[in-house]
């Protein structure tokens, strides 16, 4: 097997030496995303809520150029600035997750790239 490199301009470019992803056979690991608006650079500012849908449309975009979807993935691991945001985090998240959804972790943190409230990465399958 090899590995293969995933991006996507629908995703925001990597702000560091990492990919948006990496393949390996069937799998995938998407990097920890952020709500960064791909379209224009900026960040998404604002309410978790808004926060989180453009962290799951950075991870969704990225899932479809490797040929998947929500349905792919195996785990996620949510890190969050605020533990008390976690209900709205969670309701957001929810919605990308209709049935079976995959295993997770959620952390809090003392920081995140560029001040966000919200970092989410995941791992998917074929």
């Amino acid at each position: 097997m090899e590995k293969k490199i995933i991006n996507t301009t629908g995703a925001p470019a990597p702000i560091g030496p990492y990919s948006q992803a990496t393949a390996w056979g069937n799998m995938l690991f998407i990097s920890g995303q952020i709500p960064i608006d791909p379209a224009t650079g900026n960040l998404v500012q604002g309410d978790i809520q808004s926060e989180t849908a453009q962290v799951m449309e950075n991870l969704k975009a990225i899932l479809h150029e490797a040929g998947m979807d929500f349905g792919n993935v195996l785990k996620t691991s949510i890190f969050l600035m605020d533990m008390g945001q976690f209900p709205l985090v969670n309701e957001v998240y929810g919605r990308y997750f209709s049935q079976d959804p995959p295993a997770r972790e959620t952390v809090e943190v003392s920081g995140l790239p560029k001040g966000v409230k919200v970092e989410i990465s995941m791992m998917a399958g074929k």
